[in-house]
């Protein structure tokens, strides 16, 4: 078995470990920040992620945090008139074979932590931010700010979108400002009227943005991301407080149950989208990079959360080879096509989702109606869903 050193105690990292803690390797997982929580945002895992969760013996946890809407739906930002995309709930079990389930980031990481500390208590080390590693022929060393060096078989940077690991494996990597900003925040239902408390996901069309909402926590929250072309803010950080009014006047010509949800919301925050292209590369010899340290994207296809998971559940398996190096390739020749493939599609969606059309009120319905008829959205969504990460064929 491998002495396994992860580097980041996200969603990713985590569920690494837990994959391979199972396996029976020794794994330590070193994270920067000295209190493990995650932010108050939500994530959408579709049946690509909560099948690798179940099979990780984690689905009757998450069913006491997750909401499973009954459906999604689009809107028109100016008018509120909706269509149905999709059936979730039953529908997504029988023909993917898992359930798509929304979940608050805070209740799902404390899930995955609370396994992995069940299997190993003293598994994560929190203080620990690495700056940078080194490596040998028969080793890797992980260098931390503690000015400590600890050796293991493999390194995995699951350091987030800003990775130190990525950053000297393939350098900083080119960040480009979209022109795009999103709000983000979250509502108690209760405060909602009752026609709003619906649990059901919805993706708000319109120029120049979109918006997107969905059921938290059982249903008793909802999770707000408002997202408009705009240029003037560039920080790259989920934790920047803005206003309500300066949310309500990005969104001012939306439907009234947008501004609705956005006057509930205690403190909205804001953050710029940057986009990168996806790298050519994700392993090196003993050392590799998976989640938002390999392949940032913009959150169009509500995938962020799922890559990582097929991430985690990949690498795993390779790593049963005993042969490191050629583990992380066999690793990356597994995931680079696909993953490049959902950062491409996302960023396709951004301006499916602001198109100019939406704004023409004799043609905006008739947009809608083309651009999302029950094949185009089989054709965009159903490889996401499809894909097991349990059983893909590996690379030879």
């Amino acid at each position: 078995m491998a002495d396994i050193l992860i580097a980041g105690a996200g969603l990713g990292g985590l569920t690494a470990a837990l994959a391979l803690l199972r396996k029976g390797h020794r794994v330590r997982v070193f994270e920067q920040a000295t209190e493990l929580r995650e932010l108050g945002a939500g994530v959408q895992l579709g049946a690509n992620g909560t099948r690798i969760l179940i099979a990780l013996g984690l689905e009757a946890a998450m069913r006491g945090i997750v909401c499973e809407a009954v459906a999604k739906e689009i809107r028109l930002g100016s008018t509120g008139q909706s269509w149905p995309v999709f059936d979730l709930g039953e529908t997504s079990v029988s023909r993917f074979g898992a359930p798509y389930w929304m979940a608050h980031r805070g209740d799902f990481h404390g899930v995955l932590l609370q396994a992995v500390r069940t299997v190993d208590p003293n598994a994560i080390r929190t203080g620990a931010g690495c700056v940078g590693f080194s490596e040998s022929g028969s080793d890797v060393s992980l260098h931390l700010v503690t000015g400590e060096s600890i050796s293991g078989d493999v390194l995995i940077g699951a350091d987030g979108v800003h990775s130190r690991i990525r950053q000297q494996m393939f350098g900083q990597g080119a960040a480009h400002f979209t022109g795009i900003m999103a709000w983000r925040g979250l509502v108690p239902m209760a405060r909602l009227p009752a026609h709003q408390r619906r649990l059901v996901g919805a993706n708000w069309l319109g120029v120049g943005g979109h918006v997107v909402t969905y059921p938290l926590r059982r249903g008793e929250i909802l999770n707000f991301v408002g997202v408009v072309e705009r240029d003037d803010w560039t920080i790259e950080s989920w934790n920047e407080p803005g206003s309500r009014d300066e949310c309500l006047r990005d969104l001012a010509n939306w439907h009234e149950d947008v501004k609705t949800i956005i006057r509930n919301i205690d403190t909205p925050f804001k953050w710029a989208l940057l986009g990168r292209d996806p790298l050519p590369r994700f392993a090196e010899d003993r050392v590799c990079v998976m989640g938002d340290a390999a392949h940032p994207t913009l959150p169009f296809l509500a995938q962020g959360a799922n890559m990582a998971l097929e991430d985690a559940a990949v690498l795993a398996r390779c790593l049963d080879d005993p042969d490191i190096p050629a583990a992380l390739r066999r690793y990356e020749a597994a995931r680079l096509e696909r993953t490049a493939r959902i950062v491409r599609g996302s960023s396709d969606n951004a301006k499916r989702f602001h198109n100019p059309t939406l704004g023409i009120p004799d043609r905006a319905a008739r947009y809608v109606e083309q651009e999302f008829t029950p094949e185009k959205i089989s054709q965009r969504y159903d490889w996401l869903y499809e894909y097991d990460a349990l059983t893909v064929p590996l690379p030879g």
